[in-house]
């Protein structure tokens, strides 16, 4: 009976609609749509020409379908040695910088989410911080700091310059200030420390905010392609986006180096084929992963930014 009430009285809501509230509501969906097809686009049309023969193509009949049906540009790309030694080098850089930026975003947030009371000079810390994300440093001191280190060349000349993301500070210090201070006060007046208060109270309760930090790092690590190509010299050290970006290797050399089984490969296969193939293949990680922390995302974002 009492569900039987609730769904008259949820019916009675839904009558009770204005119908002003309807029209903004069909017009708030009708929104979204259109924001998810023009986002879906261009990953469409990326992987109808990585499906796509290379005829198609060229007489530009293809646009969110693949024309005359083919594995063969995934089938270079897949055998193509560089491309997995780039992929590699990514995937080393992302498992040491996700858990290097996410361990100093905690430690930098935690003091900063205090009171001035205290902590008397947070308002000074707090001001460097967005002076730092407004005005960097500059390309030069920071290249002639890494190779004074002996970083070149290295897979830490991609994690330490940014190891400190100041946006994510921010937004974890926004989250841990909005946390109750009776949580605080309590578990001081049961004996516990600083440390023990961070690993016990704050990081157990943030675990949204961790999660949209951690999806801010993995996305920036993954999809940085210019440190790659300042900081190394050697091609075989580029990650799989500054290869993507410089040594796509174009067909047309391929065929100049008269390597026959080369040319063999190549058949059905041109620049554009394979060059969809091969960013549609590293963006696969990414796509796989936001499922599994999207939950999190927007309630990190929401709570992250309520106080200041």
């Amino acid at each position: 009976m009492q569900a039987i009430r609730y769904g008259r009285r949820c019916g009675m809501n839904r009558k009770k609609m204005s119908p002003g509230r309807k029209v903004f509501m069909v017009f708030d969906i009708c929104i979204v749509l259109l924001l998810s097809i023009f986002c879906l686009i261009p990953l469409l049309n990326l992987l109808a020409y990585s499906f796509s023969s290379s005829q198609p193509i060229i007489e530009n009949r293809v646009f969110l379908f693949p024309k005359e049906f083919t594995f063969k540009a995934y089938g270079y790309v897949l055998s193509n040695k560089e491309f997995w030694r780039s992929a590699g080098i990514s995937v080393i850089r992302v498992l040491l910088g996700v858990p290097v930026n996410t361990i100093l975003t905690i430690l930098v947030a935690y003091p900063l989410s205090k009171d001035e009371s205290a902590f008397k000079a947070r308002k000074y810390y707090v001001a460097y911080m967005l002076v730092v994300m407004l005005f960097n440093g500059g390309l030069m001191p920071t290249y002639y700091i890494v190779s004074k280190t002996g970083l070149i060349d290295t897979v830490w000349s991609l994690i330490i310059p940014g190891a400190v993301p100041i946006f994510n500070c921010i937004v974890l210090m926004n989250f841990f200030r909005g946390i109750p201070g009776e949580l605080e006060e309590s578990a001081k007046l049961d004996g516990a420390n600083q440390w023990q208060i961070l690993k016990k109270i704050f990081l157990p309760i943030s675990k949204p905010s961790l999660a949209t930090i951690i999806l801010f790092s993995l996305i920036n690590h993954w999809n940085a392609w210019f440190d790659g190509l300042i900081y190394s010299n050697h091609t075989e050290n580029y990650p799989l986006q500054s290869y993507l970006q410089t040594m796509v290797t174009s067909t047309t050399e391929i065929l100049a180096q008269g390597d026959l089984r080369s040319i063999e490969k190549l058949i059905g296969i041109n620049d554009t084929n394979m060059k969809s193939a091969q960013i549609f293949i590293s963006v696969i990680p990414l796509m796989l992963i936001y499922p599994f922390l999207q939950k999190y995302f927007t309630t990190g974002l929401t709570l992250g930014s309520v106080k200041g």
